[in-house]
């Protein structure tokens, strides 16, 4: 049986672990808490507190991680590095995220532009990276994400909550994924794999994020939220900086190479569909 270990078991990985066939694998996720190893055994995975976790299971075939790195590094890499080089995989993953190659003024990128992270945290996960990549002997893919939505997290519940905004800020581009899509295209690659890949997550529409309010407004029959110049919006740190890159992601690798299909080739396919369930 193979055995996929989750270090981190957030939103991605649920969905993941969800479409593969439980007669063929076995699925452990790390969690910080016990509340969080209980949530994971709740959903018929086993839980594993990550602090506690001395050592990678022997049984473990596949690696997923999607811990961010924090101020003393990669976690999964200061606990695990000597592991993970020890220990023979047939697949392993790294999440990053687009924000790698930093603002682009809205022009198309693919994984092969220079990385040029904007602010501490783009420049962590780029460290990251490389890190990981480093580790010579491990079937590394590295996917890197954009913003991310699907059931529980999208602009139809921040509409509903009334927390939407629609910023304004001239030639500010988002490239976005479904996240049914990344867990999709991750079990292509396991399906496919080719170590060392760098893959770029995300749909066929970048579009200024206003318009993906105003769509969900439309959908829910509501009048959308006052246009706000970005100067004038309140925002948190995080918040601002999502801002601070605008690009156009392009996703050509995942379907010349893994073949992939998307579900959900843009906001609307995916909003509408989020509506009806």
């Amino acid at each position: 049986m193979k055995h996929l270990l989750c270090f981190g078991f957030g939103f991605s990985a649920q969905h993941l672990a969800a479409i593969l066939d439980n007669s063929e694998w076995r699925i452990s996720g790390t969690s910080r808490s016990a509340e969080g190893v209980a949530a994971i055994n709740a959903l018929g995975h086993e839980g594993l507190l990550f602090d506690e976790l001395k050592s990678i299971p022997v049984t473990v075939t596949h690696i997923l991680s999607s811990i961010p790195p924090d101020k003393s590094g990669d976690p999964v890499l200061c606990q695990f590095a000597g592991a993970l080089t020890a220990q023979h995989f047939e697949w392993a993953a790294y999440l990053s995220t687009t924000g790698v190659y930093g603002d682009r003024s809205g022009a198309v990128i693919d994984e092969t532009a220079e990385l040029r992270p904007n602010g501490e945290r783009g420049q962590a996960r780029a460290d990251a990276e490389h890190e990981w990549q480093a580790i010579t002997n491990l079937p590394l893919h590295i996917f890197r994400l954009p913003g991310i939505y699907g059931p529980g997290r999208n602009q139809l519940v921040s509409v509903k909550d009334g927390t939407a905004k629609r910023i304004i800020k001239a030639d500010q581009i988002f490239s976005r994924i479904h996240v049914e899509d990344i867990a999709g295209i991750l079990k292509a690659s396991i399906t496919k794999p080719n170590p060392r890949q760098i893959y770029n997550v995300a749909d066929d529409e970048p579009c200024p994020p206003q318009d993906v309010v105003t769509y969900a407004c439309e959908l829910l029959g509501v009048a959308p939220p006052p246009e706000i110049p970005f100067e004038q919006a309140e925002l948190s740190p995080m918040a601002r900086s999502f801002y601070a890159d605008s690009k156009r992601v392009s996703n050509a690798r995942i379907k010349t190479e893994l073949g992939y299909q998307l579900k959900y080739p843009n906001y609307r396919v995916g909003l509408t569909a989020l509506l009806k369930n």
